[in-house]
């Protein structure tokens, strides 16, 4: 019993969704860049300042009084975190583009550009 290729609209579908679960990976990866990119930014300002100098951090959203030393180790943890993050959702993205490949190949779907 061999399996029945799905219908163009089928295909279509399941083209767009490829695409659309990429695009959200894709944008995902890029907030959480930015993120990280944010985080660093605030560690390197930081680091160099004595411990118990005032610092201030959202909370929340409200604005907290703290010290560097509270304040450091927390976002450096939040930044290798986040780093984690990307990490995990680039291999994500890399196994979804493989499986769109393998769907491309088998359904012999070539993308014409419109212009």
């Amino acid at each position: 019993m061999s399996t029945q290729r799905p219908s163009d609209a089928e295909l279509t579908q399941k083209y767009n969704q490829f695409k659309s679960e990429l695009q959200q990976i894709a944008q995902k990866i890029g907030e959480l860049e930015s993120e990280v990119e944010e985080h660093k930014l605030v560690i390197d300002s930081i680091s160099p300042l004595e411990p118990e100098r005032k610092c201030f951090r959202m909370v929340g959203g409200v604005l907290v009084e703290r010290t560097v030393r509270e304040v450091l180790p927390a976002l450096e943890t939040n930044y290798s975190g986040i780093k984690q993050v990307i990490e995990s959702l680039l291999q994500s993205y890399k196994r979804k583009e493989e499986e769109f490949v393998e769907f491309q190949k088998k359904y012999k779907i070539q993308v014409v550009s419109k212009q």
